[in-house]
């Protein structure tokens, strides 16, 4: 069971994994992924070698997007 004290809600977290950011979009991990991957992707943060989401800027770049 999982401790629910230290439990952030997907949509009050400032950075998401790949997993949570395909969750939070409907969007596959695959694609999420292949995202992150592009050169100056506006929404990807680097912490060492991991790659994480930042929500908001996630929400901007989809929400102006007609086609990923």
């Amino acid at each position: 069971m999982k401790n629910d004290v230290n439990h952030v809600p997907i949509h009050l977290k400032m950075n998401l994994t790949s997993k949570e950011a395909a969750e939070y979009s409907n969007i596959g991990i695959n694609k999420i992924d292949s995202m992150l991957r592009t050169p100056n992707c506006p929404f990807v943060l680097y912490v060492g070698t991991k790659k994480l989401v930042k929500r908001k800027e996630f929400e901007e770049y989809i929400s102006q997007r007609l086609i990923i």
